[in-house]
Order: C-alpha cells, then sequence, then structure tokens
C-alpha cells in the first residue's frame, strides 16, 4: 500500500473543488514554497514537489476521475509515476508560472508542444486475473516517429526550409476590391514551411506506422470499466520537439463460472440437502484462494447467507479484502425409493410444525 498524502488533503480543498478554485489553492502553495523563496530548505522543496504532483493530478481530469476511483494504487497501475525533479515541474507548469511568476516554462505561449493522439486498448481478463492483478504484453499499431529523420521528415543532411510563397506565415493575402482576404497557403498548407527532401521512410511526414509491445501492470481489484492509463504510449507526436499521447487500456472482466461480485464483495450460491438443512454440517466451500470449511448450522432455511470475512476482492483504493457471501439453497429429493418414502411419511406423522397441522390449530382457535 503507498503511503503518500491524500491529494486533496495536500492542496486543502474539497473533493468536488473546481478547476479555478483548484488553480487559486495550487498558487497559494507554490508561491509559498517556491523554491527561489526558500533556497536550500529540503521540507520546503518537497512540499512543493508535493503540491505539484497533486495539481498535475487533479487538473487532468482523466487523471483526476482514476484517482477518484482508485486512489494512488490506480495511478501507479496507470503508468503514473509524478514529476521528478523541478526541471518536470516547470516543463508541464509553463503557462501556470508564467501567470504566478512572470516567465515560463521554456516554450513560450506561441510555441506551444504539439502532441501525439490518444489510443483506446480494450482488454479482456480473467476473473481471477482482476481480483489478484496480473502483468499482460499487449500489441499496440500506432504512428510513431520515423527512426530514419527523428520526426523532422527531412532525408539526412538537409533541413525544413521557409515556404517562399507565403515567407512563413502559412497564409496568402488577396486583393478582392476594398476587402482584403486571408487564405491557406497553398504551397504549405498552411504551416509556413516545406520540406524540399523527404524523408525516404516516411516520405516527409515525420512518423511511420509501427506494432508495438507494451507491458500492462494490472492492479489486484480492478473491474469491468477500470481505465488504466500508460503515459506517453499513444502516437507519435506530429512534428518534431512534440509529446507522445498516452495510452488508455480499457479492462473488461470475464464472468466466472462459480463467483460473482458485489464491489469488493464475492457472491456464490451453493446447493445443500434438506437433511443437511437440517441436522446441520461442516462442507467444504470454494474460495479465491482454495477450499475452505463452512459450518451449516441446524435448522438452516432455503435463502440463509453466509460471509467468510476477508475472503473477497481487495480494494484498489484501501487494499483491504471483501467478503465471500455464501447463499443457501435447499434442494429438494425428486427420486426416492420406497424405503427412503416410507421413512418419509413416518416422519411426516411425527412432525408436529408440518403446515397441516398449524391450519388445524389455527381454525381451531378460529
Amino acid at each position: 500500500m503507498t503511503d503518500k498524502r491524500d491529494y486533496y488533503e495536500i492542496l486543502g480543498v474539497g473533493r468536488d473543488v473546481s478547476k479555478p478554485e483548484l488553480k487559486k489553492a495550487y498558487r497559494k502553495l507554490a508561491i509559498q514554497f517556491h523554491p527561489d523563496k526558500n533556497p536550500d530548505n529540503k521540507e520546503a522543496e518537497d512540499k512543493f514537489k508535493e503540491a505539484s504532483e497533486a495539481y498535475e493530478v487533479l487538473n487532468d481530469e482523466n487523471k483526476r476521475q482514476i484517482y477518484d476511483q482508485f486512489g494512488h494504487r490506480g495511478l501507479e497501475g496507470a503508468g503514473h509515476q509524478g514529476p521528478s525533479g523541478f526541471e518536470d515541474i516547470f516543463s508541464s507548469f509553463g503557462d501556470i508560472f508564467e501567470d504566478f511568476f512572470g516567465f515560463g516554462g521554456g516554450n513560450g505561449r506561441g510555441g506551444r508542444v504539439r502532441r501525439g493522439s490518444d489510443l483506446r486498448y480494450n482488454l479482456t481478463i480473467d476473473f481471477m486475473e482482476a481480483a489478484f492483478g496480473t502483468q499482460k504484453t499487449i500489441s499496440i499499431p500506432k504512428l510513431d516517429v520515423c527512426p530514419e529523420c527523428e520526426g523532422s521528415g527531412c532525408q539526412d543532411g538537409t533541413t525544413v526550409q521557409t515556404c517562399s510563397q507565403c515567407q512563413g506565415s502559412g497564409q496568402f493575402i488577396q486583393s478582392q476590391g476594398f476587402f482584403k482576404v486571408k487564405t491557406t497557403c497553398p504551397y504549405c498548407k498552411g504551416k509556413g514551411s516545406v520540406i524540399p527532401n523527404p524523408c525516404r521512410k516516411c516520405r516527409g511526414n515525420g512518423r511511420v506506422e509501427i506494432t508495438r509491445k507494451v507491458q500492462v501492470k494490472i492492479p489486484a481489484g480492478v473491474d469491468v470499466g477500470s481505465k488504466l492509463r500508460l503515459t506517453g504510449e499513444g502516437e507519435g507526436p506530429p512534428a518534431s520537439g512534440g509529446t507522445p499521447g498516452d495510452l488508455y487500456v480499457v479492462v473488461n472482466v470475464k464472468p466466472h463460472k462459480f463467483f460473482q461480485r458485489d464491489a469488493t464483495d464475492v457472491v456464490c450460491v451453493i446447493d445443500i440437502s434438506f437433511i443437511q438443512a437440517a441436522l446441520g454440517e461442516d462442507i467444504k466451500i470454494p474460495t479465491l484462494v482454495g477450499d475452505e470449511i463452512l459450518q451449516i448450522p441446524k435448522g438452516t432455511q432455503y435463502g440463509d447467507i453466509f460471509k467468510l470475512r476477508g475472503q473477497g476482492i481487495a480494494s484498489l483504493r484501501t487494499g483491504r479484502r471483501g467478503d465471500q457471501v455464501i447463499k443457501v439453497i435447499v434442494k429438494t429429493p425428486t427420486k426416492l425409493n420406497q424405503k427412503q418414502i416410507k421413512l418419509l411419511k413416518e416422519f411426516d406423522k411425527l412432525d408436529a410444525n408440518k403446515i397441516s397441522n398449524k391450519l388445524k390449530n389455527l381454525f381451531k382457535n378460529l
């Protein structure tokens, strides 16, 4: 189990906090513990990193959804590690630090980094794999950075050139009487640059189609619809110097022939004979980790519920296991021999609690 503090607690906000309120809370902490204001202060540095990680998760809708549902364990299973140092923090929050302190993360507002597309992969696993966790290798077809030109789109030894038709603006201005109309440059298609000598492998696109094998760590306790995020495993960036997208693995769980799931509890139904129900008996019950002895008490009725504590599925948030819930079905025999029939008739005569006797007594009292 992780020992990280709750992200909402770190920022001092409620779980229903809006994005503007979230930004305001983070701004206050970032100013208070910023390394420039606290030189050589290890405690302030740690609090600054902690607040930055909390804001980075809660400000991202997908990460926040995973965290709200599964906690830190869910983020770890989705491949999230948080910023490793100040360089990562300033790179991720260039715009927000420019708002706070008047400086950015190195890219500027006009040169925002282009990002590759996110991908989705539907992964089906067995019931037991969902209960105890597993690791899968999946193959992902995607566009990735061309290995020959490293995403530039140019042949080795050549470079991108400014479009000579639009002078790098990406637009043409055409005069029509008193009006001037801006149109996209047809030569560079609005990019402002052209590739005179395109790469032979990617033909100037900067990306090629590949199939990549990815290791996916499935945490114990995932359920149908659980979404795991693998940072940077999406498509490569559409331009040199950009960042790759993310891969979202959506989990589907095959049904089990004996167990059903109810949150962190596992539910099963067992059949017992009416003799076992009447006299009681110790019987073996399958559990997720092997057989257990369940004591059936005397007089057990159809539909009675029993529980094996701590024999369910681990919670993604807390790690605590639920219970195994056992519902009893008393089976009535359908094929009896003559001796069994005779014995049951004798038992019936001796049974003072049978329904017919109760009805007679009821009418007598009336």
